[in-house]
């Protein structure tokens, strides 16, 4: 099997919403499913909401939803969103 490069978009349910709060439990929930290389940045949305975007490899022989339910699980987070997904080469 090989590795999956991912990145998901997290959307806060409102803009008062502690998104370094909100991303350091999606790092806990992405090494906890057993992915590596984990880093974020915030999205500017609009009207002064931001989105969370992370991004992570995954071995392919292990499931994604289980990262994104516990994602979806995070307080003050509307939405979760794959965004990316592809097979890492090299």
């Amino acid at each position: 099997m090989g590795t999956a490069l991912i990145r998901i978009k997290i959307m806060p349910s409102s803009t008062e919403e502690d998104l370094k709060l909100i991303g350091k439990q999606a790092e806990k929930a992405v090494l906890h499913g057993k992915g590596t290389h984990y880093s974020s940045e915030e999205q500017n949305i609009a009207f002064g909401l931001k989105a969370i975007i992370i991004s992570f490899a995954l071995d392919e022989s292990l499931e994604l939803e289980t990262i994104e339910r516990a994602l979806e699980k995070i307080e003050g987070v509307s939405s979760v969103q794959v965004i990316d997904m592809r097979r890492a080469f090299g």
